[in-house]
């Protein structure tokens, strides 16, 4: 059933079996940081009691459970929902009542941003880079921790023009690794993700020629492996010697990863070089002030240019006082320098700048019901 413009906080949700549910017994060790967390301080009572749903990027999925441990410990009588069914579905709930927030590895497009502001109303979309990771390039190749990748050979690599692991292009810049002969098997994700489509923006970028698909959600090439979700491509990289994928840099424990030819230099992956991307790259001109999108520059020396901006998706107004509460409240622990450690703690994620917050908090702080 559609639920025009999220009327009820409790809105029944299909929560499928990989959804996080936090049941609001206080049972959750309390996170640091998050006091005073909610619509008054944790000490004097929280006000906020009810269930909140939302859903979309499984990216985010660790993440998420320290934000909602957090948000748990400070409001004991909310229950926080999240379905990491990833950023297509995520889009597509949010657009259509399903959840009440959602969580997006790309900022909307005029088809999605459409569907969101409609469903919205007069308060319009709030949308923010509330999740900022590396994305590695991860491979099971027993006894190897770690290979030098440039760019063309990465997009070589996963357009399936270089198919064996001691290929002359990997072996010239990894001369100190003995490759094996392994036949490589390129994972991608099955689902409409934001994770593929900053992966294949990254490609497009700087290795035009290797890689001529349009970026998208969907994965262009026929007869790779698949698999769904995050933790579905890792576990088939994980099954499978000689397999590589692309993944949320925080959830591919277990398997080698690569550092990235930016320039001169082989960038390993890490919070602060991602970070570093975004605090360099502007922001998207031409969108309404509760849009925050950043326009990624790919190419900065020094950094790892291979980054995951995952948007966090709220309205303005919503139809009644106890879901504008509720959104209102996770949204800014979600954003506060105490949400975003507990999230950097837990998936190893860049926190914002404090320049983005200021820029963000006023629109999240604006929420209301109307």
């Amino acid at each position: 059933m559609k639920l025009s413009r999220f009327t009820r906080a409790g809105s029944a949700v299909a929560v499928g079996a990989l959804a996080l549910s936090l049941a609001a017994c206080g049972s959750d060790p309390e996170p640091a940081g998050a006091e005073g967390t909610g619509s008054t301080d944790a000490a004097d009572g929280s006000t906020l009691s009810g269930e909140l749903n939302g859903g979309g990027a499984s990216s985010q999925e660790s993440a998420m459970e320290a934000w909602r441990a957090g948000f748990q410990s400070a409001n004991p009588d909310v229950t926080v929902n999240y379905d990491p069914v990833g950023s297509g579905g995520g889009r597509t709930g949010f657009g259509d009542g399903t959840y009440a927030f959602a969580g997006s590895d790309a900022a909307l497009e005029e088809e999605d941003l459409a569907a969101a502001e409609a469903q919205c109303g007069p308060g319009g979309i709030i949308e923010f880079p509330g999740y900022v990771s590396p994305i590695a390039v991860a491979f099971n190749l027993p006894g190897v921790d770690s290979l030098n990748l440039k760019p063309q050979v990465i997009a070589d690599i996963f357009n399936g023009t270089i198919t064996s692991w001691d290929d002359k292009a990997i072996a010239a810049d990894n001369p100190d690794v003995d490759l094996p002969q392994t036949a490589i098997t390129v994972v991608h994700r099955s689902d409409d993700s934001g994770t593929t489509e900053n992966f294949q923006e990254y490609l497009s970028a700087v290795a035009p020629d290797e890689w001529p698909h349009e970026p998208e959600g969907v994965w262009p090439i026929k007869g790779q492996e698949s698999a769904q979700g995050t933790s579905g491509v890792i576990g088939a990289a994980q099954s499978g010697e000689g397999a590589i994928t692309y993944a949320d840099a925080s959830q591919v424990s277990g398997l080698g990863t690569v550092a990235v030819g930016v320039g001169d230099d082989f960038v390993p992956y890490s919070a602060e070089a991602a970070a570093e991307v975004v605090a360099q790259s502007p922001r998207v001109e031409g969108t309404s002030e509760g849009v925050y999108a950043i326009d990624l520059q790919r190419d900065i020396a020094g950094t790892y240019p291979i980054v995951l901006v995952s948007y966090s998706l709220a309205c303005g107004t919503y139809a009644d006082e106890a879901t504008a509460e509720l959104v209102k409240g996770f949204m800014t622990y979600l954003a506060s320098e105490e949400g975003q450690q507990a999230a950097a703690d837990a998936a190893g994620s860049a926190p914002l700048s404090a320049d983005i917050r200021d820029a963000v908090m006023p629109s999240i702080e604006a929420i209301a019901a109307g």
